[in-house]
């Protein structure tokens, strides 16, 4: 194969895991609160408050029910805003991260609801605060259950930041729809959704291995 190609499909590479891992943190730190809030406002919960929970709830829905494709179109403005431009590889991180946030959000607050809900009880009778309760009993039991759940988000992104490609946001995506598609080189594109199942398949492994690792300490 032409070495410029080649060339671009590692740089594509590169692009598309810089775009995964920068949004995945980003939607690590900002979605996990997210998903604490939603569990300890519920019904029930730590710090109970219906309506703040309902209210937060539907922001949360409401990022999530908008398909990518017309959020990456609807957040140019924002996007340009915040890195100066709407295309590019850092360009895409901020929709990416948008979009992966309330995702990751309600898959944490899943993981959290798991908790068994006497072993709670039992820390709050012996006087622990709630941000005790949260730093020393939420986060560590929900803990395999949250690495999975980041595995997922992570793959995720992995195809969303390929479907950023059509706007120009570089990455393997761009590749396949400038070379694979409008060029009709099959080849390039044969090789980059083999890329993108290696790339899928090396964080799956890895965050199982991760979670089964913590769930057997």
């Amino acid at each position: 194969m032409n070495p410029v190609i080649l060339e671009l499909i590692w740089r594509g590479t590169v692009e598309t895991v810089v775009m995964t891992l920068a949004s995945g943190l980003i939607s690590l730190v900002f979605g996990l609160p997210l998903g604490l809030l939603l569990v300890v406002t519920a019904k029930g919960g730590l710090a109970e408050n219906l309506w703040f929970n309902r209210i937060l709830g539907a922001v949360v829905n409401g990022f999530r029910s908008v398909p990518f494709i017309i959020l990456l179109v609807a957040l140019i403005p924002l996007t340009r805003l915040i890195v100066g431009t709407a295309l590019g590889t850092t360009a895409a991180i901020v929709p990416l991260s948008i979009a992966a946030t309330p995702y990751f959000a309600r898959i944490a607050e899943v993981s959290l609801r798991e908790v068994p809900r006497g072993l709670v009880e039992a820390v709050e009778a012996m006087g622990a605060s709630r941000w005790q309760i949260v730093r020393e009993v939420l986060v560590p039991e929900a803990l395999p259950g949250l690495i999975a759940g980041f595995t997922v988000t992570l793959i995720t992104l992995t195809g969303a930041s390929a479907m950023a490609g059509a706007i120009g946001a570089g990455g393997l995506g761009d590749l396949a729809i400038r070379y694979g598609y409008q060029r009709f080189e099959t080849t390039v594109m044969i090789i980059v959704v083999a890329v993108l199942i290696l790339l899928v398949s090396v964080i799956q492994l890895a965050g199982d291995r991760i979670a089964r690792a913590i769930e057997t300490r």
